[in-house]
């Protein structure tokens, strides 16, 4: 049957649809928002107090939102536990991507380097919580570090034992190479309070990190004869 609805009338039908998508799109950002201030502010007690010690009361207070919140978008401190380690690990693996076969080796390696460190100085807190989760044997993430983690760093190693195949480095262990890497940069996060100690100072500054940078940067790249 013919629509007998004039071109404003079927306007008005479809504007309900148009303002619901864009009140869909303002509630996928809110939520994107608070998503994300909860696991920064969880990032930070966790890194404190380890997962049994942490309360959702802290939490909330260091997220800057309401308890309800984290029950809302999280429903327990264990699958926010889980999704902080997730994005964790899904920051460090990322900075990988520039390590290819048709990359410079020299400027692949230092980008990623310079990376790690980076997350150090930025996200210390996270370093930690995963360092934590680690040292208790690694009960939440012990199956991602099998799957996930292993797969990255055997397809990376494959790309850096073909770098030294074609003579572009000096023959290194491709695998260790990575444990190397992690161990460098990571323990200015793990243990700043040994580094700071050490240095005679309460914290590290910014230009405690780049000192430690330019050196952990020097030292693996002519280790790899770069």
């Amino acid at each position: 049957m013919r629509s007998t609805r004039t071109p404003l009338q079927a306007q008005a039908v479809r504007a309900p649809s148009q303002a619901e998508g864009v009140e869909a799109q303002s509630k996928g950002l809110i939520r994107q928002t608070n998503e994300a201030l909860i696991l920064s502010g969880a990032e930070k007690v966790f890194a404190r107090t380890g997962f049994q010690g942490a309360t959702m009361a802290a939490i909330a207070e260091a997220s800057g939102l309401p308890k309800a919140n984290l029950h809302y978008y999280f429903g327990s401190k264990d699958v926010l536990y889980r999704a902080v380690l997730a994005r964790i690990l899904n920051d460090w693996l990322l900075p990988t991507h520039g390590i290819t076969t048709d990359a410079e080796p020299r400027a692949a390696l230092e980008e990623y380097i310079r990376a790690k460190m980076a997350l150090s100085a930025q996200r210390p807190d996270g370093s930690k919580v995963f360092a934590n989760e680690l040292l208790h044997g690694a009960p939440v993430v012990k199956v991602l570090l099998g799957t996930e983690l292993r797969q990255l760093v055997l397809d990376k190693s494959a790309v850096v034992q073909g770098w030294i195949d074609a003579g572009r480095m000096a023959p290194v262990d491709a695998v260790h190479l990575f444990f190397t890497i992690w161990a460098a940069t990571q323990t200015y996060a793990d243990f700043d309070v040994q580094v700071c100690a050490v240095l005679g100072q309460d914290a590290l500054a910014e230009t405690d990190y780049q000192r430690a940078t330019e050196h952990v940067v020097a030292l693996i790249l002519r280790g790899c004869g770069l």
